[in-house]
This record gives structure tokens, sequence and C-alpha cells, in this order.
């Protein structure tokens, strides 16, 4: 069966509300699963996989929903997923799990490399709407609701993300009741999301990022992720940023929720967790592998991203899994 014919008309005409032509993307993507669920006028969601079948770049349009705010979690198949993702073989390697924040007032210009597979739960909700929720608390949020601040955010998923997405795309769907049950999920995933974007510092201190800048710290961002055994120059970064330190520091901040060096040790720390419990490494294999000589300083800072010991870490997931 051919990618489209798995989407209904129900889903096309969904899409075509939230600024998806899907006859354009199709073309490029083959179809894992997707499935989508509208709440318009304040809400949708959409959650799917694809693997890229050939190099291509979109521009994300506007969103159907009146000051619309975008929640894109991307990475999500993690250990397993659904039996459809199960029994398809990935095809290329996957980013760790992350969350991207933005209003749809910024299109987004997406990159996409042949032979990876592209996973996500995408939630597009009215900023009133949201806003409603919070009630007093949307004042500690005021950056994502001032509709003249063009904010871009990154936040990295947090286990209680992780086991909310998991449910969204891992349960058989309820046989009563649907729309009501995703929609539900989808607000526990956003107070979950909250929870994490409230322990930022300093959030509410960030300024009006153009593309450009953008578009430089995700190249910074990048490179990070792509030399976790070892850091790379602040240098090297200002370099591929094009911009003098200060401000390199600054908007990295601001995107990511922490500076560079700690954003570098959390990513490494996340890849050492992976090792822990996917490829069943030790404890001092996984620390060599990040790069570590030292494996009094690596469970440190293992314990200071991951909130555990490695070798706790390893126990507590082999007693959740052997339940």
């Amino acid at each position: 069966m051919e990618s489209a014919d798995l989407i209904d008309n129900d889903v096309r005409q969904f899409a075509h509300r939230l600024g998806v032509i899907l006859e354009d993307l199709m073309q490029h993507l083959e179809v894992v699963f997707f499935k989508g669920f509208s709440f318009l006028p304040e809400m949708a969601m959409h959650f799917g996989a694809f693997d890229v079948k050939d190099d291509f770049t979109r521009v994300t349009g506007q969103s159907g929903i009146s000051d619309g705010l975008g929640f894109v979690f991307y990475n999500i198949v993690d250990g397993g997923a659904t039996d459809q993702i199960e029994n398809n073989n990935v095809s290329g390697p996957m980013e760790p799990p992350f969350v991207r924040i933005f209003p749809y007032a910024i299109s987004q210009t997406l990159h996409f490399k042949k032979g990876t597979r592209m996973s996500h739960v995408s939630i597009s909700v009215s900023a009133a709407y949201l806003k409603a929720f919070l009630r007093e608390e949307a004042a500690d949020f005021a950056y994502v609701f001032d509709s003249a601040n063009h904010f871009w955010i990154e936040e990295l998923m947090t286990d209680d993300i992780l086991r909310t997405v998991n449910d969204i795309v891992k349960r058989e769907e309820p046989n009563a009741m649907k729309g009501f049950y995703y929609k539900m999920k989808a607000m526990e995933l956003l107070f979950h999301l909250f929870e994490s974007l409230k322990k930022r510092k300093n959030a509410t201190a960030g300024r009006k990022l153009n593309k450009r800048e953008i578009e430089a710290v995700y190249k910074v961002r990048d490179k990070i992720a792509s030399s976790l055994s070892r850091p790379v120059t602040i240098a090297e970064l200002k370099q591929i940023a094009g911009m003098n330190e200060l401000k390199l520091r600054k908007i990295f901040t601001q995107v990511f929720g922490m500076g560079i060096y700690d954003y570098y040790q959390h990513l490494r720390m996340k890849e050492a967790a992976r090792l822990l419990r996917e490829n069943n490494m030790s404890v001092s294999e996984a620390a060599y592998e990040m790069g570590f000589e030292n494996l009094g300083h690596f469970t440190r800072v293992f314990e200071k991203h991951i909130g555990k010991k490695p070798k706790k870490y390893v126990q507590s997931f082999i007693t959740i899994s052997g339940q």
C-alpha cells in the first residue's frame, strides 16, 4: 500500500488546517505509522514515524489555530514502540529525544537526511487556551505568551515526558471516547513539559531571535552533539556560529535552557545512560566510551545529570524491566 493511502481524508483535512501540504511532503517519506486528532479551534495533535527516502528541506507553514504555539516531541522511538515500528528496520541512526517549542509566527526550516527515521508527537495549541489552563502560573512563562516575542526553545525530555509519550504512542487506543483520551494525554504531556521549563533560570530574560541566529545556534548544537567523547573548543563554536563568545553563550542558554558546557555534559550523560540501558555496557565501559579516564568523576557527573549513580540507574532499570 502506498504511504499516502495510509492517511485518510480526516487526517488530510487535519493536516491542511495546520498548513501541511501532504502531497509535497509524502513524496519524500515512507510512512511507518501516523495518527492525527483535531480538537480545533483550540488544539490539535498528531504523531507518527516516517523513513526518509531522500535528502530534502521543508519550510513549515502557518497553523490553522489562532495565536498558535507548536510543541514537537522529536525522536520518540526509544527502546521500542508500537508493533508497527518494532516490525520495521530503522534504516538509519536517531538522535536523542528532545522537544522544540515555537510560535507559528516563525517558520521552521527542517532538513531531512536520506536513510534516517523521523518520529514525533506534535501538539498545536492556542496560546490563549493554554494560558487559561495555567492560570496564575502563566506569569512564569510570559516569554511564551508574549506574541511580540519570537522565542525559540529546545528542551531535553524528562523521564515523565518520555513515559507520557510512550503512553500516547505505544498503548492500544481505547474503544470509547478516543478523542477525549488523546486530548487528556496531550495536556498531560504539556503539564510535564511546563514543569521542566519552570526550572529554567532567567527564562524571561531572552531577546527576540532572528532566523540567522536560530540557524547558527543549531549548527553549534549539532557540532556539540557530534563529538560527545571530546568537547569542542569555544573557538571552534564561535567560528561555526559567526558571532562573539558572549552573544553565542547568551543565545545558546536562551534556546537550550543551559550553558554550552552543561548542555554538552547533559547530552554526554544521556548517551552514557543509553549505553548502560540498551547496549548492556558496564559502567567503566560507558565511561570510557564517553571519554572519561576517571571513573569517580564520571559517576559524579552522571548523578548530577541523570539523578542517580550509574550502578543505581542500571539496577532501577532492571527492576522496572522485570516487573
